[in-house]
């Protein structure tokens, strides 16, 4: 599997239409991924997933009046039920020596925790299709906001996803066999066990709110504790990203994290929340991938979904 850094053919998202993920506050989603959009599809080309006609001719407005180039947008006529793509869409791997484009579609069960996911399943098995990729299916229950690469050889993730009996996606499933199907699907070596994810967190740990890698030597972390111990013992070079204060709604803990952001074509969308660490969090990113433009999106009202800009995009590579 190729680092999030390697050049894209696409970049793939699903058209938000679910008002009860923006409980109250739905208004204004439409109009943050307008914004997401145009800074998109000025790197690459966008595939955006839509339920029918009338909702990709709103989308279509709404990217017409935020001045989003329509011409590296694509529109694909495709039921879901929500909108994070880096969770049910397949991850795309790379053939080392012929550079053929195949899609993984793991299962999906919508984070173990929720009934409504057969639509977006479904939608991710459709995605391969539609970019005129074979797929392989594997047994096997796998978010892709719960795995991040290096593209050398290491997938790291969190023992509290895939590990444990709290919103168990694989029960039954050893560390050794998790290991194993990584290994097998994504082309890797080597596995990175971090412990625990952010607070607030929905999904029960995703890494991509956690710890990113950022080339492949470095790693960007969100906190500390035993995730800092266990990257000291690494062969990585770590760097402290901060963390916003935190963002609460209706009495909730939101995942308000700046490591959910998303590399493309020259760029680093990075998720900003109206705190002073904004600037803090560009600046370090800005630092460690000096190659890239990094922009801040501001995602106040997008968290309320509980996710942001790594949740909502999935890459398919050149």
């Amino acid at each position: 599997m190729p680092a999030e850094w390697a050049e894209h053919e696409a970049t793939w998202i699903a058209w938000p239409h679910n008002e009860q993920d923006w409980p109250g506050r739905f208004a204004p989603i439409p109009w943050v991924y307008g914004e997401i959009v145009r800074k998109l599809a000025a790197a690459e080309r966008v595939r955006i997933l839509v339920q029918d006609e009338a909702e990709e001719q709103f989308a279509r407005g709404v990217l017409g009046k935020v001045g989003a180039e329509l011409g590296r947008v694509e529109f694909h006529h495709v039921l879901t039920d929500r909108v994070w793509t880096r969770d049910f869409a397949p991850s795309f791997v790379k053939h080392r020596s012929t550079g053929e484009i195949r899609a993984v579609k793991f299962r999906f069960n919508a984070w173990a925790k929720y009934e409504d996911w057969q639509l977006d399943d479904a939608a991710g098995r459709r995605i391969p299709e539609l970019a005129g990729k074979r797929a392989w299916t594997p047994d096997l229950v796998l978010e892709g906001g719960s795995i991040d690469v290096n593209g050398d050889g290491w997938v790291m993730t969190t023992e509290e996803c895939l590990l444990s009996a709290i919103q168990a996606r694989n029960p039954g499933l050893s560390r050794e066999q998790v290991e194993s199907a990584l290994c097998e699907y994504l082309g890797v070596e080597h596995v990175l066990w971090l412990r625990n994810g952010i607070e607030g967190d929905d999904t029960h740990g995703h890494i991509d709110d956690l710890a990113r890698f950022v080339s492949h030597d470095t790693i960007v972390l969100c906190g500390g504790g035993e995730n800092r111990e266990i990257l000291k013992e690494s062969p990585f070079r770590v760097i402290e990203l901060p963390m916003p204060s935190p963002v609460i709604f209706e009495g909730q803990l939101l995942p308000a994290s700046y490591a959910n952001f998303y590399i493309a074509n020259g760029i680093v969308l990075v998720p900003t929340f109206n705190d002073a660490n904004d600037r803090v969090a560009l600046n370090v990113l800005a630092e460690a991938m000096p190659d890239r433009r990094v922009i801040g999106i501001n995602c106040v009202e997008l968290v309320w979904g509980l996710g942001t800009l790594h949740c909502m995009t999935q890459q398919q590579p050149a």
